[in-house]
């Protein structure tokens, strides 16, 4: 009885709150309208034709031999990727959290290296592979005279997914291995075992749930890759380019749904184990902060060749990262390396300065938008009780699971042709909006974890205290909440605008000549053959989001929450 009169005290003071009230029905209006409506499409397409409900579209798919190829292509690159990367990662972080490394320079190289790629377009490093080690490559032909050298197909691809997800990996594991109480592996070593036998029968059993995570969670990265197998995958198909040349080559939008339908499937999959069965399980395993600080391994049989892996793989990606602004740089690649602006010049000569105004524009415009979308989701999670808190979570989840590719068509059949036929909902197709739309809904995954992290270290006492002086949750949330977690919110914006002006599986079949995005204009002039006015591009797209970092990180610094509030 005194249950069922403390939740209808709780119905009636959350009804009480209208803010709160409108807050949750604009959230599930968003979410229903802009990731499950579109993806709702899909499956329509996909089992409804003709006015009945039917597997023909599938059957005709799975029929096709280039889907099962590249059904098969992806699904070993994925496995390529995710354990290379994962044990590149592991071994970044192992060195970072366990390891005494000699030199200042190599702990900053390292810790750059294993966030270049981070914020960077997604295909930077595809550029790089083919003017280093393509038919015209500055190692192969010009220093090895190697003139049939093929970068193209699986190992290409591969190549470059390891270097540019493994920092996903690291970020994960630096955590796990911070986590772990030195005094059991300690204990292991004081019984007479080897560091290797410490490391095998202590440290990995610990971490091999967080492994499985990282592993995961890396697959459902590459499965998901658009733009590095477009560029240098050559004939070796994958999942999402195969939906996009069905749309842009074959114009078969129902194949093509039926194909983001398997491809979503399979990623949604993924995303399920790693989130409710592997995330939980690592969170078990690990529980707390380590007792004490670990005493750095300083024995050189263990030090030396660590580093040196560390080294070797830090060079080559530096390496990679370089060529890109010399890229833009040489005359003609291949043939006439002398310095030169020309390709810069061609670039603001044509559409360049429209391209890097629009993506600038719709980033900063979807930035701030995506930042507090994660943050007030991330508020309702952890915060309050209601009964569609569990289904808000989720969805706003869910977007990590899309691939981009699959979303671009899902917003393609839901704003061009869809249930919307007039009005402003069908007037998105083509427009500025429905770009910002997908930038924010790409990063609301991000942002609403980093915000749901940070809210669980809040004391609920600090906020109920605002609440027993009259405050409605929207003031408790401006004036208590959010203050509390301004480094999270700002860490937001900056990775949503990185995340939005590098986009592009998403955004390629939505952009129209009204806008221009610095990403479709690399891939369109890499898939031309122009790689200097490419790596133009590129230089500068990196330039700017490496300054917006360093600006974030500036304003953090000076207006971020104090180490005493979050410790108090």
């Amino acid at each position: 009885m005194a249950k069922s009169q403390s939740a209808s005290l709780e119905r009636k003071k959350f009804f009480a709150d209208p803010i709160l009230v409108s807050m949750i029905v604009v959230l599930v209006v968003f979410l229903l309208l802009f990731i499950l409506y579109p993806l709702l499409m899909l499956l329509i397409d996909s089992f409804y034709t003709e006015g009945k409900v039917t597997l023909d579209v599938f059957k005709r798919v799975l029929s096709m031999k280039r889907f099962r190829t590249a059904f098969g292509n992806t699904v070993v690159l994925g496995l390529i990727t995710g354990i290379c990367s994962t044990l590149i990662g592991l071994l970044f972080a192992y060195v970072e959290e366990y390891v005494k490394v000699r030199t200042k320079f190599l702990e900053k190289l390292f810790g750059v290296v294993s966030m270049l790629p981070v914020v960077s377009p997604p295909f930077v490093l595809s550029l790089s592979m083919i003017m280093l080690f393509g038919r015209s490559g500055l190692i192969t032909r010009k220093i090895l005279g190697i003139y049939d050298s093929n970068v193209y197909g699986l190992k290409g691809i591969a190549i470059v997914q390891i270097m540019t997800f493994f920092p996903v990996c690291y970020m994960m594991l630096k955590g796990l291995l911070k986590n772990i109480d030195p005094s059991l592996e300690e204990a292991t070593r004081d019984m007479g075992a080897s560091r290797w036998k410490v490391f095998t029968s202590v440290t990995l059993p610990l971490l091999l749930p967080g492994l499985g995570n990282a592993f995961l969670v890396t697959f459902i990265e590459s499965v998901a890759d658009f733009a590095n197998p477009m560029l240098i995958g050559g004939d070796y198909d994958t999942l999402a380019t195969t939906i996009y040349l069905q749309v842009t080559g074959a114009y078969d939008s129902t194949g093509a749904a039926a194909m983001s339908v398997v491809l979503l499937s399979l990623t949604l999959i993924l995303f399920l184990i790693q989130k409710y069965y592997l995330e939980k399980k690592t969170a078990t395993t690990l529980t707390g902060k380590a007792s004490r600080a670990r005493m750095p391994i300083e024995d050189r049989s263990v030090t030396v060749p660590l580093t040196v892996l560390c080294s070797l793989a830090a060079l080559f990606v530096v390496i990679m990262y370089i060529m890109v602004p010399f890229g833009a740089l040489f005359k003609l690649w291949g043939r006439d390396y002398s310095l030169s602006l020309k390709w810069f010049q061609y670039m603001f000569k044509t559409s360049g300065l429209k391209a890097f105004r629009d993506s600038i524009v719709l980033s900063l415009i979807a930035a701030p938008l995506t930042a507090l979308l994660s943050m007030i989701i991330s508020y309702l999670v952890v915060k309050r009780k209601f009964r569609l808190k569990a289904f808000i979570e989720f969805v706003s989840m869910l977007a990590m699971a899309v691939p981009g590719t699959v979303l671009g068509i899902g917003y393609i059949r839901g704003y061009a042709n869809g249930v919307f036929r007039t009005g402003f909902m069908q007037g998105l197709y083509g427009t500025g909006l429905i770009l910002i739309l997908v930038f924010i809904v790409r990063s609301l995954p991000t942002g609403t974890r980093s915000g749901i992290s940070a809210l669980r270290q809040i004391d609920p006492s600090i906020e109920e205290s605002a609440y027993d002086m009259g405050a409605n949750s929207a003031r408790v949330f401006l004036t208590v909440t959010l203050p509390l977690i301004k480094d999270s919110f700002l860490s937001g914006l900056v990775t949503a605008f990185v995340r939005s002006i590098t986009a592009i599986s998403a955004v390629i079949l939505l952009v129209t000549p009204q806008y221009l995005l610095i990403t479709c204009q690399i891939n369109e002039q890499a898939e031309k053959g122009n790689y200097g006015v490419a790596c133009a591009y590129a230089t500068v797209l990196i330039l700017i989001t490496y300054s917006m970092v360093m600006i974030m990180n500036a304003i953090i610094r000076v207006f971020g929450t104090s180490r005493t509030i979050r410790e108090d």
